[in-house]
């Protein structure tokens, strides 16, 4: 597995840190040291996808290491809450600040969630079509439908534009065999969730689940299995509902031994062509 990442230095590591704000300034070691421990092969690249030349740059990394690529998962985000609003109402709730629409908040999110994730398409698909290959999943992760995202307004385009990309990709990638879906979270703590964000959820009409990252996982790893074949063009809530009981969709549906793809990003306080890993 290829994973990529980029720091955030401009946020030192201290003590009493929350969580998530700690993990945008380490590398992924850990995680490939985890995957690594599971009999896998990983590699780790630092690299910025909002430069146009990563995703070409990545593939290269990729084949060099591990070989062609079966698996492309594009996790990676720029976010950066920002909106036409003045900051006040049910859209903006308690401890994340809004910013103004501006054209570094614009271009902070759709070079990297919407941009990055159709060149990093464009050239799996490339490279699958050269080598003939017969096999493929693309698994793209959103937040929200497509339909506006008051309060995160860039966020929500640029999600938008993800949905619309992946959701061509499958149509136009079919022939290849090559299986395209987007999977929509709920809230999903990896350290950022407050008791305020749980009060949050508990009482909005529109969240009614905290996911772990395990739980997303799960649907990624049921969407890539070889059974799921016809399952194409979709946009998965999950927890997703499979056809097992809860908690056993991984054990159920067998992944072949592929080279897997993982893009992460986050957006730091800085120049809107650096991000970290998410």
């Amino acid at each position: 597995m290829l994973v990529t990442y980029l720091r955030v230095i401009a946020q030192q590591s201290r003590p009493g840190q929350p969580e998530f704000l700690r993990q945008r300034t380490e590398d992924a070691s850990s995680i490939c040291a985890a995957i690594i421990a599971l009999g896998s092969r990983a590699v780790a690249s630092e690299t910025d996808l909002a430069e146009p030349d990563a995703a070409s740059h990545l593939f290269e990394i990729a084949e060099q290491v591990l070989g062609p690529i079966d698996i492309l998962v594009h996790n990676a985000s720029g976010w950066k809450k920002d909106s036409f609003s003045d900051g006040r109402g049910r859209n903006h709730p308690p401890g994340r600040p809004t910013f103004p629409v501006t054209t570094e908040s614009i271009d902070t999110q759709l070079f990297v969630d919407a941009r990055a994730g159709a060149l990093l398409m464009a050239e799996y698909i490339s490279r699958h079509r050269a080598r003939k290959a017969t096999w493929g999943r693309i698994v793209t992760m959103t937040s929200g439908t497509g339909g506006g995202y008051p309060g995160q307004v860039s966020y929500g385009a640029a999600k938008a534009a993800l949905i619309s990309y992946t959701l061509s990709a499958a149509s136009e990638m079919a022939r290849d065999r090559v299986t395209a879906n987007v999977v929509y979270p709920p809230v999903t703590d990896t350290g950022w969730v407050t008791d305020d964000v749980r009060a949050f959820v508990e009482t909005d009409h529109e969240h009614h689940h905290i996911a772990t990252p395990d739980e997303v996982a799960e649907t990624v790893v049921w969407l890539c299995a070889d059974a799921n074949h016809l399952v194409q063009r979709q946009r998965h809530q999950t927890p997703l509902t499979c056809p097992t009981t809860p908690g056993t969709c991984r054990s159920r549906s067998r992944v072949r031994h592929v080279k897997y793809f993982v893009s992460g990003q986050r957006t730091p306080n800085r120049a809107p062509s650096s991000s970290s890993m998410d």
